[in-house]
C-alpha cells in the first residue's frame, strides 16, 4: 500500500521511545500509582498490574502502533487507510474520530490538574505550604482551588507551554523537549530515592511495594490495577497511534512497545520509592488516596533536612510530566488539522489551544463559582473525566482489538509487526481474546452487571474467555464476509 508519507518522522527509534514514555508517563504514574497502591495492598496490587501491563496494556499498544505506522496520518486518516488497504469499510474511521476526541477531552480537564503541579511548585519555592498539619493542607489546597483566577492562571500556563512545544513540530519541539525532560524526570527520582534510602522509611518502602500478600488484594483493587494498566499507556486517546505514525520503518515495534512499557512501569515504582519512605519515616498514612501528592507529601517535606530543596525537586518533575503527557494528548488534533485541514504547524496548535482553553476553563470552573453547575450530578470536570475513561477509552481499545484481530487482512499487520509466525500467533491470540476480556470486565464493572467480587472470580474470568474464544471464532468469517467487506477505495490499492 502507497500512502502518504507524513511531514516528518522521529529521528530515530529512542525519539519516539522517549515521546511515548513521556505521554505514558504522566500524573497517573507518579500521583495516581503511589495512592492506588496505597489504598489496595501495596505488593498484590503492583504484581497484578504488572501481569495486565503484559496481558491488556502491550498487545493493544503494539496494535496501535502498527496501525499508526501503517496509515502513516492522524488517527482518522491512518484507520481509515488501514481499513481500505483490507478491503474494509470507511465507516473504521469513526474509531480514529473517537480516539481524536477522547485524547482531546482528556486534555480538557488534565490541564486543570497540570496546573496543580505547577501552582504546588511555586507554593513550595515561595514558602506557600507552610503548615503543621494535614487540615491545614487541606485547607491550603482547597483555597487553591477556590479562586477561578489562580487556577485558570496555572491551568492557562500549561496550555499556552504546551502549544509552544507542540507548535515547533515533531522534531524541534515534542522530540527536543522530551529530550531533556524525561532524564530529567528520571534524575530527579533518582536523586529522591537516594535521600530516601537515609531516611528510615525506606525498609518499609520496599517491604510495602514488593511483598506479595494475596490476602491484601481487594476485589476493587484487582479492577483497579487492570484499569490503570490499560489507562497508564496512553490508549485509545489517539497519542500513541499519531506517535507511531511517525515511527521509522525499519524500527521494531515489539522490541519498542517492551521498551515504552517496561519504562513507563519502571517509572511508576521508583515514584513509589521516592514518596513511600518520606510517608513511612514520618509516620504517615500510605492509603491517604489523592491527597497523598498534594496533602500529606508536602508536610513529609517539612519534616525533612533539605525539604524545601527535595519538595521543589519533586513537583518539577510532577509538572514535566504533565508536560509530556499534556503534549501527546494534543498531538493527534494538531495533526489532523495539518493534515486534513491544511493549517501550519503553528496555526493548528494555537487554534487547538483555544479551544482547549475555553473547555478547559469551564472545567476549572466546576471547583469555585460553577460549583453548583451540575447535569445529573457531575459537574463538567466529572463528566469529562467520567465519559473518557469509563467509556470512551475502554470502547476505543474494544474497537481496535476487534479491528487488527478480526477485521483487517493478517498480513498488513503481520508484514508491519515483522514478528516471526509463533510470536505472531501469541500476539494475535491476545488482541483478540485477552485484551478484550480485560476490557469486558472493565465495562461490567463500570455497568454494575455483576457485583465486583463475582466479576473478579476466576472461574468468571476463564469462562468469560473461553466464551469470548469461541465466539470470535465462529463469527470471524461471517464478520469478514458481510459486515466489513467494502470495495477498495483507490487510495487504499495505490
Amino acid at each position: 500500500m502507497t500512502t502518504t508519507q507524513p511531514r516528518i518522522q522521529w529521528l530515530g527509534r529512542w525519539g519516539f521511545v522517549l515521546a511515548a514514555t513521556g505521554s505514558a508517563v504522566g500524573l497517573g504514574n507518579i500521583w495516581k500509582f503511589p495512592y492506588m497502591t496505597g489504598e489496595y495492598g501495596g505488593g498484590a496490587f503492583v504484581l497484578v498490574y504488572l501481569v495486565c501491563i503484559l496481558a491488556l496494556g502491550v498487545p493493544v499498544m503494539m496494535a496501535e502502533i502498527a496501525l499508526g505506522r501503517r496509515g502513516r496520518g492522524s488517527p482518522i486518516d491512518a484507520v481509515r487507510r488501514v481499513a481500505a488497504e483490507s478491503g474494509r469499510s470507511a465507516a473504521w474511521s469513526l474509531l480514529g474520530w473517537m480516539a481524536m476526541l477522547c485524547g482531546f477531552l482528556i486534555l480538557c480537564f488534565y490541564v486543570v490538574v497540570a496546573g496543580w503541579s505547577f501552582s504546588y511548585l511555586w507554593k513550595m519555592l515561595s514558602g506557600g505550604l507552610a503548615g503543621g498539619s494535614v487540615d491545614d493542607m487541606v485547607a491550603i489546597f482547597a483555597a487553591n482551588n477556590a479562586s477561578p483566577l489562580n487556577l485558570g492562571l496555572w491551568s492557562t500556563l500549561v496550555t499556552v507551554v504546551t502549544m509552544l512545544i507542540v507548535g515547533k513540530g515533531v522534531q524541534g519541539g515534542i522530540e527536543k523537549s522530551v529530550g531533556w525532560m524525561m532524564p530529567g524526570m528520571v534524575v530527579m527520582l533518582l536523586v529522591l530515592i537516594l535521600y530516601g534510602v537515609f531516611s528510615g522509611g525506606f525498609s518499609d518502602a520496599l517491604r510495602f511495594l514488593f511483598v506479595f500478600d494475596a490476602g491484601s488484594l481487594s476485589s476493587e483493587g484487582l479492577l483497579a490495577a487492570l484499569g490503570h494498566a490499560f489507562f497508564t499507556l496512553s490508549l485509545a486517546s489517539g497519542a500513541i497511534l499519531t506517535y507511531g505514525s511517525y515511527l521509522p520503518a525499519g524500527a521494531s515495534i515489539a522490541r519498542t512497545t517492551l521498551t515504552v512499557a517496561v519504562a513507563d512501569t519502571l517509572v511508576a515504582l521508583m515514584a513509589g520509592l521516592a514518596i513511600f519512605p518520606a510517608i513511612f519515616a514520618n509516620g504517615m498514612d500510605p492509603g491517604e488516596g489523592p491527597g497523598l501528592i498534594f496533602m500529606s507529601l508536602p508536610l513529609a517535606f517539612q519534616a525533612m533536612p533539605l525539604g524545601t530543596l527535595f519538595g521543589v525537586l519533586f513537583f518539577a518533575m510532577l509538572s514535566m510530566a504533565a508536560l509530556t503527557s499534556s503534549i501527546s494528548m494534543v498531538e493527534a488534533t494538531v495533526s489532523w488539522l495539518c493534515d486534513r485541514q491544511g493549517l501550519s504547524r503553528r496555526a493548528a496548535a494555537w487554534a487547538a489551544g483555544g479551544v482547549l482553553w475555553v473547555i478547559s476553563t469551564l472545567a476549572m470552573l466546576s471547583f469555585n463559582v460553577g460549583a453548583d453547575w451540575t447535569l445529573a450530578g457531575r459537574h463538567l470536570f466529572d463528566w469529562l473525566d467520567y465519559l473518557t475513561s469509563r467509556w470512551m477509552m475502554p470502547l476505543g481499545g474494544l474497537g481496535t482489538a476487534l479491528l487488527v484481530g478480526f477485521v483487517l487482512r493478517a498480513a498488513p499487520m503481520r508484514e508491519e509487526l515483522g514478528l516471526s509466525s509463533a510470536w505472531h500467533a501469541l500476539w494475535l491470540y491476545m488482541v483478540r481474546y485477552v485484551s478484550p476480556l480485560g476490557i469486558l470486565v472493565i465495562f461490567v464493572d463500570a455497568l454494575g452487571i455483576v457485583s465486583v467480587e463475582f466479576a473478579t472470580h476466576w472461574p468468571f474470568l476463564l469462562g468469560l474467555l473461553l466464551v469470548i474464544s469461541l465466539a470470535g471464532e465462529l463469527a470471524s468469517p461471517r464478520l469478514r464476509r458481510t459486515l466489513f467487506a467494502s470495495t477498495p477505495t483507490r487510495e487504499g490499492v495505490e
